[in-house]
């Protein structure tokens, strides 16, 4: 690989030097195997450390199929589908990888006894297949995660109603935590050129997946003055959920759970905040039974906060553990917009809130070509900034991934692929200094 990171930092480099490299017939990517798919089997969800799943390995360069490309990965992130993969949770990946295996041409590849997990990226374009338009040899590129067919008619209304839409790196082999990577060629776009590699690989999934969510007509339909409730609004989703509310005009109300969180959104200009576990909530009182006391005292701190108003969308992901007081809390005719569930997938709300209330759950997943790409958008236009807060290198994925799972992490994780040292891949240096600041809140 030495070649091709020297090539790659060469300043004068070209589009055809770099079609003329040499791509190595295998690289270093982090991976978990099948054949220890049951190696958690009977422990509680906490209990799974990810870090044992999780191994660096050589692994085949795969073949580039016609609409693909292969990419030198400089970086990538921790996500927590990446968390799931490691932990085996709802069920292993290799089913993913079969049925794509057996149901889409030329997607044989991906059925291996390992998988090459992480679902974003950051690096420069090595090959394309013969039916790639769209981008070249030496393009400096992002990528998001959504991987689709487009062979059926429901996918051309929304490409994410495709009957054959996958997530990559989840549902695909060949992710972004490795020294290479392979994605289809509508995955791609420009790179910020005022962000270095690892703070260009953070965002893409959960950025675009808070955009559909709270901005584009296929989640709440968010406007100018709504009070959105941001579960987890310094992590991952909830980082990017706050400063699209803020760009559009809307009012965040903030969940954190420790004073440092607190400061961090409030650092990004949101000025209504809950601090869960100094306010002591607790929606169930056991394993079994949600207490509504709590989800009234919840929603009387945030009426305190807004002035008397209920929230006109609950920006939802951590999933059971919250489902039931974010149904309670919203506005008459109110939106609860879901994904992810992260504490449990089984929602539990009592449903006369809903219904007589009229309000109304939109489920969402991750996001659309067009509305990935608007998200990009506003990044590279300096309207919303990465949250990178740490940042490890490829071989101890493991101990990143761990990190996430036990919510010990602010915004994002990073990891370096190909890229030796960070602050490497900037181009736009004054736009750089104008939002350095901001690029750089989430770092410790």
């Amino acid at each position: 690989m030495r070649h091709l990171i020297d090539a790659l930092a060469a300043e004068d480099v070209s589009p055809e030097d770099i079609a003329a490299l040499p791509v190595p017939d295998s690289y270093r990517a982090a991976v978990v195997l099948a054949d220890e798919a049951e190696m958690f089997a009977g422990m509680d969800t906490r209990d799974k450390d990810p870090a044992k799943a999780l191994h660096l390995r050589e692994v085949a360069t795969p073949e580039v199929g016609p609409d693909e490309v292969l990419v030198a990965a400089m970086a990538s992130s921790v996500n927590y589908n990446t968390v799931w993969s490691a932990i085996f949770e709802p069920m292993p990946t290799f089913g993913f990888l079969r049925r794509y295996a057996r149901t889409v041409a030329g997607a044989a590849k991906h059925d291996q006894p390992f998988h090459v997990v992480g679902s974003d990226l950051a690096g420069v374009v090595l090959r394309t297949g013969a039916a790639v338009r769209n981008v070249k040899p030496g393009d400096r590129v992002v990528a998001h995660c959504l991987n689709v067919e487009l062979t059926e008619p429901e996918g051309h209304d929304d490409s994410m109603l495709d009957p054959e839409q996958r997530i990559w790196g989840f549902e695909t082999n060949y992710g972004g935590l490795g020294e290479l990577a392979l994605v289809k060629a509508n995955q791609l776009m420009p790179k910020p050129p005022h962000l270095s590699w690892e703070e260009a690989a953070c965002s893409g999934l959960v950025h675009s997946t808070a955009y559909r969510q709270l901005v584009s007509p296929n989640g709440a339909r968010m406007k100018q003055g709504d009070v959105v409730l941001i579960w987890g609004a310094a992590g991952g989703l909830g980082s990017y959920a706050t400063q699209l509310v803020l760009n559009g005009g809307g009012i965040p109300v903030c969940v954190v759970s420790s004073p440092h969180k607190a400061d961090l959104v409030r650092a990004m200009g949101a000025e209504l905040v809950v601090d869960r576990r100094a306010e002591g909530f607790r929606f169930w009182s056991d394993e079994y039974t949600q207490d509504q006391r709590e989800w009234k005292r919840f929603g009387a701190c945030v009426r305190e906060l807004t002035g008397g108003e209920d929230p006109d969308i609950v920006f939802e992901h951590p999933g059971r553990e919250t489902f039931g007081a974010s149904v309670y809390v919203a506005r008459r005719g109110g939106t609860i917009v879901t994904c992810a569930s992260t504490s449990g997938y089984e929602h539990t709300y009592d449903n006369r809130h809903l219904w007589m209330r009229l309000k109304r759950v939109v489920g969402t997943h991750f996001a659309n070509y067009r509305e990935a790409w608007a998200a990009n958008r506003l990044i590279t236009r300096g309207m919303v900034h990465p949250t990178l807060s740490a940042v490890y290198e490829l071989a101890d994925t493991g101990r990143a991934v761990n990190r996430v799972h036990a919510n010990r992490h602010d915004g994002k994780v990073g990891v370096l692929c190909l890229a030796p040292e960070e602050g490497l891949g900037v181009e736009d240096h004054e736009l750089r200094a104008r939002y350095l600041p901001q690029i750089n809140r989430f770092r410790a």
